[in-house]
C-alpha cells in the first residue's frame, strides 16, 4: 500500500516568519502532493509513530534558497569565464551543470534563482525541465535564460571578433529602446525564463585597452599588457547601460508577464534607475548612495549582496566597503535575500555567503531569513506558483537539518545532514539518498522508500508501479564532485 503522509518531528527548528528557534515541532507532508498539510507543536514525545521521521536532536529549518547562481559556470579559478563561454563545449558545459545542481541540492539548497545562462541560450530551462521530470536531481529552479543588455552591453570580447569566420556565442538577449527592451522580455518570456534579469550597467569598454591573456602576465587586469595605460580615472568603467525609459519599460513588461525582475549594478546611477522602475532586486550594488538605499528602504527592493564572489575578487580594503554598504542598508531596513553569484565559487558551498552576512554584521535570524523566505520573495512571491523557504500549509515540503547549531557554530550550515525537496528525501544520516539498490525504491511512490534518520530505519516500503521510471530518475550513480 502507498503510503500517502509522513510526519517529521524536531526538537529544535528554525522559524524564518518568525525569526525564531521553537521547540517540539512537527510537520506532516502529503507524500503525492509534496506539500506540507500541518505543522504543529506536539504535546508529548509520545506521539512520535514508527514510520515517522525523526530528526531530534538536529536543527530542522526550511530548504535553503540562493537568490543568485549561474549553474552553467565553475570557477574563474579553474578557467576565466571568457574561456568557459568561448571554448567549452555545451555537452561539457551541460555535464558540469548537472554536478552543481546535485551539489547544491546536498548542500541544503531546494531552490535556485539562477540569473543568466552565461552564453548557454536558454539550456538552463532546458536543465530546469529534467529536474522537474525526475531525470536529474537539484534544486526547484528559476532560471532567467538570456540577461538583457544593450548592443555590445555584455558580449565575450575578442580582438578577433567577426573576423575569418569567428562566430562567438550570444551572452545576452540585446536591443535597446523602449519597444526594443519590451521585445526583448517577451522573447525571454517565450524562451521558458521564470525571471527577468538585466544589466543596468557593466564595463563595457574593455576593448578599448585590450588585456593580454593572464597566462602570459600572471594576472587578469583590465589594460594589462598596455606599456603606458591611463592613469587618470579608471581604464574600463561601468557605465550605465539603459535609459530611464528603457529601464521602466523591461519592468513594466516584465510585470504584465508575472515575472519577478533582478538588475546587476556597480554604478550609482544605474542603481537608482533600477530601484525607480520598480525592479524586485538590486544585485552586487558595488556603489550603493544614502539615495540609492533610501529608494530600496521605500519601494521595498531586495538587495541581494554577492559578498562571496567580491570576498573572492576584490582588494580586501574593497572588500570591506563591500560590507558596509551591507551594513548601511540593513540597518535602514532594506529586505536581504542571500545569493553569492554562486558558479564563480563552487556550488555547494553556496552557505559561504550567509556566513559572510553574520561576519558583517547581520543577526543569525535575519540572515537565515534571508536565505529563506528573502529568496522567495526574489522569486516574485506567489507569482513563482509556489509557496517555499518557510513552514506553513500549502508550501513545499523543502526540510534540511543540521548537525549544529547556526547560533553557536558560525560554520553550521555546512553541516546539512538531511534534505528533503517537494516529500522527497535526498540525504539522510550525512548520506545521500538512495546510494544502492534501494534507489529504485520510494517513498510513497514517489522517491525512497527509507526513512531514515538518527541511524534508525523506519519501514514503509511501497509498491513500485512504475520501476523503469524509478531506475531512469535515479540511475546517476553516487554523488560525486568532478567538476
Amino acid at each position: 500500500m502507498i503510503r500517502k503522509s509522513v510526519t517529521i518531528h524536531s526538537s529544535l527548528l528554525f522559524d524564518p516568519k518568525k525569526k525564531a528557534f521553537v521547540k517540539s515541532v512537527s510537520i506532516r507532508v502529503d507524500l503525492q502532493s509534496g506539500s506540507i498539510v500541518d505543522v504543529y507543536e506536539r504535546a508529548s514525545d509520545d506521539e512520535i509513530r514508527d514510520g515517522d521521521i525523526d530528526l531530534r536532536g538536529k536543527v530542522v529549518m526550511p530548504g535553503l534558497v540562493d537568490a543568485h547562481t549561474h549553474i552553467f559556470l565553475h570557477p574563474y579559478g579553474e578557467r576565466i569565464s571568457t574561456e568557459q563561454f568561448r571554448d567549452e563545449s555545451i555537452i561539457e558545459r551541460t555535464v558540469r551543470a548537472t554536478n552543481h545542481v546535485r551539489d547544491a541540492l546536498l548542500a541544503g539548497y531546494t531552490t535556485y534563482r539562477d540569473l543568466g545562462s552565461e552564453a548557454m541560450e536558454n539550456y538552463d530551462a532546458n536543465l530546469r525541465d529534467c529536474i522537474n521530470r525526475g531525470l536529474i536531481p537539484g534544486p526547484r529552479l528559476f532560471v532567467a535564460t538570456h540577461a538583457l543588455a544593450s548592443p555590445a552591453g555584455y558580449e565575450i570580447r575578442s580582438e578577433s571578433r567577426n573576423q575569418h569566420g569567428l562566430v562567438l556565442p550570444a551572452a545576452s538577449d540585446d536591443d535597446d529602446g523602449p519597444w526594443g527592451v519590451r521585445r526583448a522580455v517577451r522573447r525571454r518570456a517565450g524562451a521558458g525564463a521564470d525571471v527577468i534579469k538585466f544589466y543596468a550597467d557593466y564595463r563595457k569598454r574593455v576593448m578599448r585597452f585590450p588585456p593580454l591573456h593572464p597566462a602570459v602576465i600572471g594576472k587578469e587586469k583590465a589594460g594589462a599588457g598596455i606599456r603606458f595605460p591611463p592613469d587618470h580615472g579608471e581604464i574600463n568603467p561601468a557605465v550605465p547601460l539603459y535609459t530611464q525609459e528603457e529601464m521602466n519599460a523591461i519592468v513594466e513588461e516584465a510585470k504584465a508577464e508575472g515575472m519577478a525582475v533582478a538588475a546587476h549594478s556597480g554604478t550609482v546611477a544605474g542603481a537608482l534607475m533600477a530601484v525607480r522602475a520598480g525592479v524586485t532586486s538590486l544585485e552586487h550594488g558595488q556603489m550603493l548612495s544614502e539615495e540609492v538605499v533610501a529608494e530600496m528602504a521605500t519601494r521595498g527592493t531586495i538587495y541581494v549582496p554577492t559578498l562571496t564572489v567580491m570576498e573572492m575578487g576584490l582588494p580586501k580594503k574593497e572588500y570591506k566597503e563591500a560590507q558596509a554598504r551591507l551594513m548601511a542598508a540593513y540597518s535602514k531596513g532594506v529586505r536581504l535575500a542571500a545569493g553569492g553569484d554562486t558558479g564563480t565559487f563552487p556550488h555547494g558551498e553556496n552557505a559561504r555567503e550567509v556566513e559572510l552576512m553574520m561576519e558583517a554584521g547581520v543577526k543569525v535570524e535575519d540572515a537565515l531569513e534571508a536565505c529563506m523566505v528573502g529568496g522567495w520573495e526574489a522569486c516574485g512571491k506567489e507569482l513563482s506558483g509556489f509557496r517555499f523557504g518557510f513552514f506553513e500549509k500549502g508550501a513545499r515540503a523543502d526540510v534540511i537539518a543540521l548537525e549544529t547549531d547556526p547560533r553557536e557554530d558560525p560554520r553550521a550550515l555546512r553541516k546539512v545532514s538531511f534534505v528533503m525537496k517537494d516529500g522527497e528525501m535526498y540525504k539522510s544520516d550525512g548520506v545521500a539518498s538512495p546510494s544502492d539498490d534501494d534507489a529504485c525504491e520510494r517513498l510513497g511512490g514517489r522517491g525512497p522508500s527509507q526513512a531514515k534518520a538518527r541511524g534508525v530505519v523506519h519501514e514503509s516500503r511501497a509498491e513500485d508501479g512504475g520501476l523503469g521510471w524509478a531506475r531512469s530518475r535515479w540511475s546517476i550513480g553516487p554523488f560525486a564532485r568532478p567538476s
